[in-house]
């Protein structure tokens, strides 16, 4: 392919190894450029002592040749319960300073959650409003603001009429949406459908793969047409051009730095 393409490295490959990781935040920027990337989606969990130190974190990326995509936050809310609403802003606001620091830095907010009883809608409502009332302090900063539906357990946004549901409250332009090719797999969705009537919102792509019972597979061996979602994915009018590559499988889970340098090579054949 010929189109302008960044190819980024989200860590939640490590995260996901919980206390078996005994890594920190350089050990991720090494890995990452060492396979070939150009950029870097860090979370909250793994950003480490850099956390409330964006100068520093800034000198790290610089030595390592990498550009901050987005940092990536989630909440134990799930952003679902309205008595966190005030936490979760107190959150969202340090977020945005961070990323404020590196230009064209997005801050990716994880997908609602649902974390305790009560009726769906008001689960989408209080969503709803975390993300928009995010985006409108985002605006105010000069720091876009996007949403990031995943299919893990108790998740609000999984089929389709999920995200017609949420997408249909949130301001169109003030909150973007990170898509992730996997995670609306394993919601049983059309994804070229969704893509394209969603695909004003996209601001850049998780791109990662699985198979048709949903589990997690390496880029290009699952379902995921990567060539036609990324040429579909290209003509969206606010699409950044990064893909953000994530990799969940078991082969990950083994060898998380071999995993993302593979699926490097695997974009690579995409001719990015």
């Amino acid at each position: 392919m010929t189109m302008e393409f960044k190819a980024g490295c989200q860590t939640f490959t490590w995260e996901m190894l919980g206390a078996s990781w005994t890594g920190g935040a350089d050990d991720l920027l090494s890995a990452i450029a060492g396979a070939g990337y150009a950029g870097i989606e860090i979370t909250d969990t793994m950003i480490g002592r850099y956390g409330d130190r964006p100068d520093e974190f800034r000198k790290a990326l610089d030595a390592h040749g990498l550009t901050l995509v987005s940092y990536a936050c989630g909440s134990e809310s799930g952003f679902t319960e309205p008595d966190a609403l005030a936490a979760d802003l107190a959150m969202a606001e340090g977020a945005i300073r961070f990323a404020g620091a590196f230009p064209g830095a997005l801050v990716s907010f994880g997908s609602a959650t649902v974390m305790s009883g009560g009726p769906r809608r008001g689960k989408f409502e209080a969503a709803a409003r975390f993300y928009n009332e995010a985006a409108a302090r985002g605006e105010r900063a000069g720091v876009s603001v996007a949403v990031h539906p995943s299919s893990h357990h108790d998740t609000l946004l999984f089929t389709r009429e999920d995200y017609d549901t949420l997408f249909g409250m949130l301001d169109p332009l003030a909150v973007g949406w990170v898509p992730d090719t996997g995670h609306i797999i394993r919601g049983g969705q059309n994804i070229l459908d969704t893509l394209r009537h969603h695909r004003d919102r996209i601001r850049y792509l998780h791109l990662k793969d699985v198979d048709r019972e949903g589990r997690w597979q390496m880029l290009g061996s699952g379902a995921c047409d990567v060539a036609t979602v990324l040429a579909l994915v290209a003509a969206a009018p606010r699409f950044n051009g990064w893909l953000v590559v994530e990799e969940e499988s078991d082969e990950a889970g083994r060898d998380p730095a071999a995993a993302v340098a593979r699926n490097r090579r695997t974009l690579a054949t995409f001719g990015i």
